[in-house]
């Protein structure tokens, strides 16, 4: 039997984050939810999951910082984030990917398109 991988979604936005659980539920994805970022960052600590669709403006922490703060735990160096947010600014996605994302979405989004993205990434990092 083989291991269902866990994606992290971190997003305050009840519709999307119901989207996305159905999107990558239906994908095969075992999906967590954290509303904010100090959630967020307390999800991934516990139990570290295969990748994170991080939303850049939350609650308590945002995006950047968590982003920042997962990077810094050895075990999450490398794991696999993508931003997914209504910041479409050069330095927004600059500064995202100087933190060290992944990759970077602009809301709104094709949800396929983040699906592929994810998957691509889940490749590379196994």
């Amino acid at each position: 039997m083989t291991r269902v991988q866990q994606i992290l979604v971190c997003d305050d936005d009840d519709l999307l984050v119901e989207l996305l659980h159905f999107r990558l539920s239906a994908k095969g994805y075992g999906v967590r939810i954290a509303r904010d970022g100090g959630e967020a960052v307390d999800s991934a600590r516990e139990e570290t999951p295969d990748a994170i669709v991080l939303d850049a403006m939350m609650p308590v922490i945002d995006g950047y910082e968590v982003l920042r703060q997962i990077r810094e735990a050895p075990h999450m160096r490398e794991l696999p984030v993508i931003m997914l947010t209504a910041r479409k600014g050069e330095r927004d996605i600059v500064e995202a990917l100087r933190l060290g994302a992944s990759d970077y979405l602009a809301k709104p989004f094709i949800p396929e398109e983040l699906t592929a993205r994810l998957t691509r990434l889940l490749a590379k990092a196994a």
